[in-house]
């Protein structure tokens, strides 16, 4: 009786050292990155029925309730927003650069007029005030 014998090694990849590798690098990038923590600033927008939603590239002022002030996220003082605007820097010039106005309703209509006067004095043109659709 002849048996047939083979001598050829059969190959195994053992994927099991390559699932914990992987999984090791998974836990280490998880754990070393960190979060940004934006400043949450809540408002109550007024109401529009004509609102749309539309967001610009370019500077956003937040009017809070409590009479803080934003410029983008950095807070500044109402004094002190005329040198924050002067401040940034754009490659376009000032009267192209769209300025969107976050106000609460609370907001005193003396506070608003004092943002635009200060975006007017910076050469910014163009202000949109942002809103929530009011369902009529």
């Amino acid at each position: 009786m002849k048996f047939k014998r083979t001598l050829g090694t059969r190959a195994v990849i053992d994927l099991v050292p390559m699932i914990d590798v992987v999984f090791q690098l998974i836990l280490f990038f998880l754990v070393s990155t960190t979060f940004a923590v934006l400043p949450g600033i809540s408002l109550d927008l007024p109401g529009s029925s004509t609102a749309t939603g539309n967001r610009t590239n370019g500077i956003t002022i937040t009017a809070s309730a409590d009479g803080r002030l934003f410029v983008n996220s950095e807070e500044v003082s109402v004094d002190g927003l005329d040198h924050a605007l002067e401040a940034l820097a754009f490659s376009v010039p000032r009267e192209t650069v769209p300025v969107s106005l976050e106000a609460d309703a609370l907001v005193p209509n003396g506070m608003i007029v004092r943002i635009l006067d200060s975006l007017r004095r910076g050469g910014y043109i163009g202000v949109n005030l942002r809103t929530r659709e009011r369902g009529d």
